[in-house]
């Protein structure tokens, strides 16, 4: 096998623990290199992901169907199909699902450093089900 295949291969190892089910959907990973991974995220009606940041990479939403309730930093709005936002790195985000369909989302991550641990989730600002705190 060429470095090229082993590359290759090694991508789609690590892409693959990436995908799966959460509580409030799926993801699945489309694309990764070295700084950039492209994900398909699907977010199930009235359900929202846990706020979060991170501090080495950015993100791009485009919303392909449904619509997203989306904080980032202090504002809020609202994303039809075929529109999108910037979220920088170091600003606490969430997207959430206020509608009747799944809603699906193109999530393009970037930086210099795309690994999970990069993630951080204030507890305070959890929530699960939207308007519902975790507890």
């Amino acid at each position: 096998m060429t470095q090229d295949e082993n590359d290759a291969q090694s991508n789609v190892n690590q892409s693959s623990s990436h995908s799966g089910t959460r509580y409030w959907g799926k993801v699945e990973v489309i694309e990764e290199g070295h700084s950039y991974r492209i994900n398909r995220i699907e977010i199930k009606p009235k359900y929202a992901m846990k706020p979060q940041i991170h501090y080495h990479r950015s993100e791009h939403w485009v919303v392909v169907s449904g619509i997203a309730k989306v904080i980032c930093g202090n504002e809020e709005r609202l994303l039809n199909r075929n529109e999108s936002t910037y979220v920088p790195a170091a600003t606490l985000h969430r997207v959430e699902n206020p509608g009747a369909i799944p809603l699906v989302i193109l999530e393009i991550q970037n930086g210099e450093y795309l690994g999970e641990d990069d993630t951080e989730r204030p507890s305070d600002l959890t929530v699960v089900k939207t308007g519902t705190p975790n507890s």
